[in-house]
């Protein structure tokens, strides 16, 4: 039992750690509008509601629909306002995000795919 404790010890600070290093990463590529770099955390299959309507796009895509709507918005202000994760460990992020003319919530799902955290949902709403 001592083992496994000691065990949990090591490893837990490192999970935690993991886990919100993805979640800094993610926010540093939205506060720099980059689609490109944002692509390199989506899942095979991203989940992107825009404007209220809700799409499935594949990877290649949902870089596509980031990268217009970072050329149409581009920021001027990113900030955290929360970040955890579920009763089931899945990670989210929630975000305020300033362009030049408007205010979005963005709200990230985060989703452990073997041994990556990769984003699975994306919902960008208008303040």
């Amino acid at each position: 039992m001592k083992k496994i404790f000691f065990y949990l010890m090591l490893v837990w600070p490192s999970l935690v750690f993991a886990q919100s290093d993805v979640i800094s990463q993610l926010n540093e590529t939205i506060k720099a509008g980059s689609a490109k770099e944002l692509a390199k955390f989506l899942n095979q299959n991203v989940d992107i509601t825009l404007e209220g309507k809700l799409q499935s796009y594949s990877k290649a895509q949902a870089e596509f629909v980031l990268r217009d709507f970072f050329k149409n918005n581009p920021p001027s202000e990113y900030s955290v306002i929360h970040q955890g994760s579920s009763k089931g460990g899945q990670l989210f992020a929630i975000g305020q995000y300033k362009s030049a003319a408007s205010v979005y919530q963005i709200f990230m799902k985060i989703k452990t795919v073997g041994s990556q955290q990769l984003v699975d949902d994306i919902r960008i709403t208008k303040q």
